[in-house]
């Protein structure tokens, strides 16, 4: 029977969740599932963080206050199968900055060269993406943190809609969505190695979920206020208080004075989007509001939000969340608020 060395790296921005999610499926994976392949996970830690640390040996402080235990050193691995990052903390403001473990980045290259799969688990991916690796390859990791992952990494093709990626040579480096996500990264890595049956087998044990449709009906519109337009700025207000409104481009458009092709490029630079998708996110995100709050029928809260036409905006819905209004209350309604 084949053993399957996996290294969960341990590292102060670690989230506990993840981490020991993850080492507990694979160590336990032969309970479960005998006489397959025998995954033996261990969490490792790089001598540049025990040194940097003020706890005891052989525990890691984390950002949330948990001591993380640690069971081998990375200097000391002689063989490794594959290498999880796992979800990480950003700063308060959700920054990622770059250059705080240079001898892991080193160590990531060395491993990807000796055909080693590389994984990340959410936010785990802006670690990997220091290495290099992933430019002008697709990519994921937690919608939430999309603005950071952009601006340290432009040239990584970056997907947030998708819950699991697989890419590089030979498929080894496979990248996982959101926090929950590493439940994917696990049946995914178990299907690898010992087949898909052995990884159903441990998604019914473990009660483990497949997030098979992606991650864009957990996404959540953010306005982008972080620029110096100021006519961009007071069309952003404007279009926030009134969204619902009939003809709320036109109206903005003349409100601000600018030429139509003008005012269009420059939201498009300042916002992201075009006027139009801006209006559509905003009342999708008010939609959502009303189909997790309230048992209002859809027809009423199209209309609420701004269309007239409900055909049309369960298309502009479901292009923006990948579900269907009744299918996005009854994955995210408050308990006793379904119409049903």
């Amino acid at each position: 029977m084949s053993e399957i060395h996996v290294s969960l790296l341990v590292i102060p921005e670690a989230d506990l969740s993840s981490l020991t999610g993850l080492h507990t499926v694979l160590n336990l994976y032969k309970n479960v599932v005998p006489d397959t392949v025998s995954f033996v996970a261990e969490l490792v830690v790089p001598e540049s963080v025990l040194e940097a640390s003020d706890n005891v040996a052989d525990f890691v402080q984390s950002k949330v206050g948990l001591p993380i235990p640690v069971q081998r050193k990375m200097e000391d691995i002689e063989h490794t199968d594959v290498l999880i990052i796992p979800s990480l903390f950003t700063d308060p403001e959700g920054e990622w900055h770059t250059g705080n473990h240079p001898d892991i980045i080193n160590w990531m290259k060395d491993l990807y060269e000796n055909e080693i799969l590389l994984c990340s688990s959410c936010t785990g991916a802006l670690l990997l993406a220091e290495t290099g690796l992933l430019d002008n390859q697709e990519a994921t990791q937690h919608w939430a943190f999309e603005r950071t992952f952009r601006r340290n990494f432009p040239k990584v093709k970056l997907n947030t809609a998708k819950i699991l990626v697989t890419t590089g040579e030979g498929d080894r480096i496979v990248m996982s969505g959101a926090s929950a996500a590493w439940h994917d990264l696990v049946l995914y890595i178990i299907a690898r190695y010992a087949g898909p049956a052995a990884a159903r087998s441990i998604a019914k044990f473990f009660l483990l979920h497949w997030h098979s449709d992606s991650q864009a009906p957990y996404i959540v519109f953010h306005e982008n206020t972080q620029h110096d337009d100021t006519s961009i700025l007071i069309a952003q207000n404007w279009l926030r208080e009134n969204s619902n409104a009939q003809n709320p481009v036109e109206n903005v458009l003349q409100q601000s004075g600018l030429p139509a092709r003008s005012f269009t490029r420059r939201f498009r630079k300042a916002t992201g989007f075009t006027p139009i998708n801006y209006v559509q996110h905003l009342r999708v995100e008010a939609a959502k509001q009303h189909l997790e709050m309230t048992a209002v029928s859809v027809d009423e809260i199209s209309f609420k939000v701004g269309y007239e036409d409900p055909a049309f905006f369960r298309r502009v819905f479901k292009r923006i969340t990948s579900l269907t209004p009744s299918a996005y209350r009854r994955k995210f309604c408050v308990i006793g608020n379904s119409p049903d």
